[in-house]
């Protein structure tokens, strides 16, 4: 029987973490892994290790992981984490649901309550965030090869496929180029900032596995319309952070009634509580609700994000429930 990725998360989960005691997918510190025939390759974060501590997890990893049937080789490849700063990335199961504007405003939302946040447009095919943001016009510059953040009029510095494209211009490029590039946007000189909201391409392709492998997000915000189609996507985007172990910290209702501006009238084009209904039935949970508003249309495609004006409320609230999630322990 060929050996899969899941059952090399099950080795690895019987060899502790030096440091929380908890197995080494399970605490996080080692990536899920990358199976090619035969050949095993996976990431190992050994900050706060000692080199004799590296060096003992290196040799039970290979021992363990290459006991396995079918393994031949199995490649280690350390890192060690050099800031403080967590990851927050915003995705969806399908394109279309809202994604980019409840990222850019759940940032600019959390830079109001006190938070120094940075705004990753991770979406290299699409970017949307320099319109959103207002930054269309601004161009990184790149010092000693690191890329330097464009700064935002709302207090969110920011980085973009779309501010070093021409606009229009397509990317055609593979898999991992597009990976290289979303390294050099991440890796990026965030000197001062110590959260960065990153919004995902839409569904489960190469960009999220690289962010998941390379980057290790603190944990993921799901976004969702309540239709039925969008909440069977969303449901796979919840699948493949539950499987990479990276916490899903809710999901997000967007586009959830629209109130008629000139009769007041509330209707439902999209339906109503399906994302609640979904959250509690996957055991997430359910941290926000935001409306049909034609202002919260027109202030993003005019480059006002509604959470730096009078549209902020339910954006202030999804933040809020960030931030509580961002404060308890780690379990």
């Amino acid at each position: 029987m060929t050996t899969t990725a899941a059952d090399i998360i099950t080795a690895l989960d019987r060899i502790s973490d030096p440091v929380s005691g908890k197995g080494l997918a399970e605490s996080g510190r080692a990536a899920p892994p990358r199976v090619n025939e035969g050949a095993v390759s996976l990431i190992l974060d050994v900050s706060g290790l000692s080199g004799d501590a590296r060096a003992k997890l290196e040799t039970e990893i290979k021992a363990v992981v290459g006991a396995l049937s079918g393994v031949e080789t199995v490649r280690v490849a350390m890192t060690s984490e050099k800031r403080t700063r967590r990851i927050i990335a915003v995705g969806s199961g399908k394109g279309g649901v809202g994604k980019s504007t409840v990222a850019a405003n759940l940032a600019i939302a959390l830079h109001r309550m006190g938070r120094k946040v940075g705004l990753v447009d991770a979406d290299i095919y699409g970017p949307s965030q320099p319109r959103l943001m207002d930054a269309e016009d601004a161009k990184p510059t790149a010092k000693e090869k690191q890329l330097e953040p464009v700064p935002t009029r709302f207090g969110v510095p920011m980085l973009s496929m779309g501010q070093l494209m021409k606009p229009g211009q397509a990317l055609a490029w593979r898999g991992p180029m597009a990976g290289n590039a979303l390294g050099q946007i991440i890796d990026a000189d965030w000197d001062g900032i110590d959260l960065l909201i990153v919004d995902l391409p839409p569904g489960t392709g190469d960009i999220q596995l690289t962010m998941i492998q390379r980057h290790k997000p603190a944990g993921a915000l799901i976004v969702s319309t309540p239709q039925d189609l969008a909440l069977i996507d969303a449901t796979r985007a919840i699948d493949l952070f539950n499987q990479a172990h990276v916490p899903v910290i809710g999901l997000v209702e967007n586009m959830a009634g629209y109130a008629c501006p000139h009769c007041g009238e509330v209707s439902d084009p999209f339906g109503t509580g399906g994302a609640e209904a979904a959250a509690k039935d996957m055991d997430i949970p359910f941290i926000g609700r935001i409306p049909l508003d034609i202002a919260i249309r027109k202030g993003s495609d005019a480059g006002e994000p509604p959470a730096a004006g009078d549209q902020a409320a339910p954006f202030d609230a999804i933040a809020a429930r960030v931030i509580e999630w961002l404060n308890k322990p780690p379990m």
